[in-house]
């Protein structure tokens, strides 16, 4: 294993889902008293584990079409152009 490359993913992913939605959708289950923590905790994980699956897939098959460097360039494009357009609706 790539400790360099599971460190970067990991601080990466880490920091993009602290306070995001899921998190805080996280959260309201947790805080229902008749919800077991550890079922909320487990369906979360389980959630984030299957939908980081499916990145993981996509990005193999896209890196079949398109070059790793093209699609770096598009995600940068695309987080760019999300930033601005965040700005310009607030």
């Amino acid at each position: 294993m790539d400790f360099k490359v599971f460190l970067t993913v990991f601080i990466t992913v880490f920091i993009a889902e602290l306070g995001d939605k899921t998190q805080l959708a996280t959260m309201l289950f947790a805080a229902d008293r008749d919800a077991s923590k550890m079922t909320v905790f487990l369906g979360a994980s389980f959630a984030l584990v299957l939908s980081s699956a499916i990145g993981v897939a996509a990005g193999l098959i896209i890196t079949r079409y398109i070059s790793e460097r093209m699609l770096n360039y598009l995600a940068g494009a695309g987080f760019v152009l999300i930033g601005l357009w965040t700005i310009i609706k607030a």
